[in-house]
């Protein structure tokens, strides 16, 4: 990295009055921030970014070098530092010096600064003009762009334009720019940047060569605001630093200003030793990690007096409940993560005790259980954004969390409902905590999600893994026959398969139909896989290949149709009948819902009237 200084201003002369400073004091030079100071300068500094660079790199050593760039990304990740960089890559030239060869076209390598680097880098270069659209959106900023780059560069080999927020152009602003964009005289280039592509118009972006830059991974970026606190010879602990990396939310800008802070902040409360995690803590207004664990494992667990308690202690500890709940969200997404993807554990993001905890709460809970309280929590902070008492609506949110043990999940309704297998399952059976008296008084807590409760255990313990039953095999049924489309859509309707019976019924255009082929015109806006999913199914259910066929015309309409045709004509015909048509004229507005045969009529009327009756006889009895 290249550590940029200032120059400093001269001192004033002796006879504009007496100095400011002493006779051989130096006036102070103004601090540059550390998101300034270790500004990247070279495409090898760009953290995060690899893929960019590799194609950059091909790109400049093929001499296949595009007219324009559109750089898009979150804050602070690199744009307008990329674009620098490139602007420095098209006008690199370094005299020969020290056995090297002079170097005089656009390269990536640029192990030392060039004749215009330091210019470019500090923005005073006359050949690289930076705009901010944000600033300048209107059509004449642009057409004073196109005026002037009919004129070869001054000093430089090529003329740059970076233009950064570039949505914020109006939109003659960009049809304005669209000839020049796209057959540009050979000695410029353009580079956008902008945070909102959507809004970029596609005229734009289709002749841009497009890259997207990255969040930078939160265990990639501490070590480099370990490897900038090193060069700045300030000590802080590692939990802080990956404190400060997940605040950033990969933006590399907001992890050195946070670090900055975090410096100054620290300075006076280490005392000379390493800036602390919970010098940190208390700066961010974040909660403990370990006891966003403990909670977590409290409120899973149903002890909901202690999960309160902890809460409250977070918050008289300077913590935001809202953030409290964002960071239990959090914990829950790992957990989910590390039962799913275990591989997830050897992220550098992860500190030890998220790492052996996490796993803990992956190897105890159920993903729909994990999937509850992550639902439970998202609508919680939302809660909480609106709410004039947050610490309130942080309680009644754990609350919420806590007592939804006693609501089964949907697979556990049905068993207790006497549908499905009546075998017990894993996570059935534990005995509710606020039936068996108080949290803490020798009752075990219950489970979960029907059985799916944070059971706490020591922690030397190892995890027990549930026994989960097992899963129905899906054994086809040979000598099935399907003797007509409609019993095809009643098979599907018995197999409970909703999405394909939804599709035979409105998508199938049925030409020819017969034991083991069927031949059908799709209907406009069918989904194309119908064919292939309808011959899986088919051969699952009946054990036997079909032909499934689609071809372009000839089939007859498909069953919503018919039945949408039958309605029609029950409805015109019913309007037409003279009776219909006075009661419609006096009441105007009036629709025809439904129409329902007598029979259908009558049967309605008669369940109408047994659920209104109050009357049940009991052996002749009125009751």
């Amino acid at each position: 990295m290249d550590h940029e200084h200032d120059p400093p201003r001269p001192s004033l002369a002796p006879d504009d009055g007496p100095s400011l400073f002493g006779a051989d004091q130096a006036p102070p030079s103004a601090y540059r921030v550390l998101a300034r100071k270790y500004r990247p300068t070279t495409f090898v500094d760009l953290i995060g970014q690899e893929p960019m660079v590799r194609t950059l790199e091909n790109a400049f050593d093929l001499n296949r070098i595009h007219q324009a760039y559109l750089l898009t990304g979150v804050r602070g990740v690199g744009k307008t530092t990329t674009a620098r960089i490139l602007a420095r890559a098209f006008n690199y030239e370094l005299p020969a010096g020290d056995g090297r060869p002079a170097i005089n076209q656009p390269t990536i390598h640029m192990e030392a600064l060039g004749v215009h680097c330091q210019a470019i880098i500090d923005s005073r270069h006359v050949d690289v003009l930076e705009m901010d659209a944000a600033s300048h959106t209107g059509i004449d900023d642009i057409r004073e762009i196109i005026d002037n780059a009919r004129y070869r560069p001054v000093m430089a080999r090529t003329k740059v334009y970076i233009i950064d927020e570039v949505h914020m152009l109006s939109k003659a602003a960009f049809n304005g720019l669209l000839k020049t964009l796209e057959e540009p005289p050979e000695h410029v280039k353009f580079i956008f940047a902008t945070t909102e592509i959507d809004k970029v118009p596609v005229t734009v972006r289709s002749r841009c060569q497009r890259f997207d830059l990255r969040r930078i991974d939160a265990g990639l970026l501490a070590n480099h605001l370990f490897g900038v606190c090193k060069a700045e010879g300030v000590a802080i602990e590692p939990d802080a630093l990956a404190m400060i990396a997940r605040a950033a939310e990969g933006s590399a800008r907001d992890a050195l200003s946070l670090l900055d802070q975090a410096i100054a902040y620290g300075a006076a409360h280490s005392a000379g030793g390493a800036i602390a995690a919970e010098d940190l803590r208390l700066m961010l207004g974040v909660a403990d990690k370990a006891r966003i664990i403990d909670l977590f494992e409290a409120a899973m667990s149903g002890d909901i007096a202690k999960a309160i308690a902890i809460l409250e202690d977070q918050y008289n500890g300077g913590a935001d409940p809202a953030q409290v709940l964002l960071e239990l969200a959090e914990f829950t997404h790992l957990a989910t993560r590390l039962k799913l993807a275990p591989e997830t554990a050897h992220s550098a993001a992860l500190t030890p005790e998220e790492k052996r905890r996490g796993e803990d709460a992956a190897a105890r809970l159920s993903v729909p259980t994990l999937t509850r309280a992550w639902q439970i929590l998202m609508k919680g902070v939302d809660e909480l954004r609106g709410s004039q008492r947050p610490l309130a609506a942080a309680d009644m949110v754990l609350v919420r969390l806590a007592y939804a043990a006693d609501m089964p999940s949907p697979a556990e309704a049905l068993r207790r409902l006497g549908f499905g297998e009546s075998a017990p399952s894993a996570d059935s059976g534990a005995p509710s905590a606020r039936s068996a008296g108080p949290a803490g008084a020798g009752a075990a807590p219950q489970a979960f999600g029907g059985g799916q409760r944070f059971a706490l255990a020591p922690r030397s313990a190892a995890p027990q893994p549930s026994a989960a039953p097992a899963p129905r095999s899906a054994a086809p049924e040979p000598g099935i026959t399907i003797e007509s489309f409609d019993a095809l859509v009643a098979l599907a309707a018995q197999k409970r398969d909703m999405r394909l019976k939804i599709g035979l019924e409105s998508e199938v255009r049925l030409v020819r139909f017969e034991q083991g082929r069927i031949e059908f015109e799709l209907a406009p806006g069918g989904a194309r896989e119908l064919a292939s999913t309808l011959m899986q199914r088919l051969q699952a259910w009946t054990g036997e290949r079909w032909m499934v066929s689609v071809v372009a015309s000839g089939g007859a309409p498909t069953l919503k149709e018919q039945r949408d045709a039958e309605e029609r004509q029950r409805r015109s015909s019913l309007e037409s009948d003279p009776l219909v048509a006075s009661v419609l004229a006096r009441f105007p507005g009036a629709q025809i819902v439904a129409v329902r045969g007598r029979d259908e009529g009558a049967a309605s009327a008669e369940t109408l009237y047994d659920e209104a009756s109050p009357i049940e006889e009991d052996d002749g009895e009125a009751q």
